[in-house]
């Protein structure tokens, strides 16, 4: 089922286009911040530094989701050479040619969502490159996830997983990018993905999730763990609350893959 946006008259209807105006101001600020830091040669940290802002506020800042005062705007717009002013008209100019050029598709889910086979279907149909996040991030590693989670930790992942992303939405503005099941539930990395790309939630029962996995012959989910069911169960009931902030969601259960890629094609164009 996709979940659509109201579109009642009057005051509903006002309110939500408020809410998509500033969703947009916020977003071409981001972008305006954004390309003025890479032109100057500045990671997060060193602006943030100039700027005496965190590395966490310029993150949400850059992916449309940072709610900036004034004040602040003046000394991020000063550590980057220019006027808060300026940023905001480059807004205006250029939001429209940003939008246009900025198309990334990101699926979200749990593991046997689907992501993969809907992904790659959909990224052939819009004639985008297709890329799997966390293959991404193991290449970056140079080791498998499981490995990398083993030596080096779930923080370690995190922090790679969230500078993999920043990477993909800055050199590949139009993609198809399918996540890994756990990535919405790093507040700063889902923050980020849902300013800089439009969220697609593939879900499913916990049936479906687990048969589907089992179909693709791999076990894994069964082996040691007589409970692995009811496990499953509830990672999903935790995770959905964090799921349903996509901007879309797409029910999988009983479509056929051909179906569900038209769904998301129709929730995203």
């Amino acid at each position: 089922m996709v979940k659509y946006s109201a579109s009642s008259k009057g005051a509903p209807r006002a309110a939500a286009e408020r809410d998509a105006a500033r969703a947009g101001l916020l977003s071409g600020l981001g972008a305006a911040v954004r390309a003025r830091r890479n032109a100057a040669g500045l990671t997060l940290k060193d602006l943030a530094a100039r700027a005496d802002v965190s590395e966490r506020f310029l993150v949400q800042l850059e992916g449309g989701t940072g709610n900036i005062s004034v004040v602040r705007l003046e000394d991020v717009a000063a550590a980057l050479g220019t006027t808060g002013a300026v940023l905001l008209s480059e807004v205006s100019a250029h939001g429209h040619e940003r939008r246009r050029e900025r198309d990334v598709v990101a699926l979200v889910g749990l593991r046997g969502a689907g992501k993969s086979a809907v992904g790659a279907s959909l990224a052939k149909q819009r004639r985008v490159p297709f890329l799997e996040l966390d293959a991404l991030v193991a290449r970056e590693a140079r080791m498998s996830l499981g490995a990398l989670f083993e030596i080096h930790g779930e923080g370690y992942y995190r922090r790679l997983e969230r500078e993999v992303l920043q990477r993909v939405l800055e050199e590949t503005p139009r993609c198809v990018l399918a996540t890994g099941g756990s990535l919405v539930t790093d507040p700063e990395t889902w923050s980020l993905l849902r300013g800089r790309a439009r969220t697609v939630w593939l879900s499913a029962s916990p049936r479906e999730h687990w048969e589907r996995v089992v179909a693709q012959g791999d076990a894994r989910p069964m082996r040691g763990r007589p409970a692995a069911m009811e496990e499953l169960e509830d990672l999903l009931a935790r995770r959905r609350p964090l799921y349903k902030m996509a901007h879309h969601a797409i029910d999988t259960s009983g479509a056929a893959l051909s179906e569900v890629v038209e769904r998301v094609a129709r929730a995203v164009a």
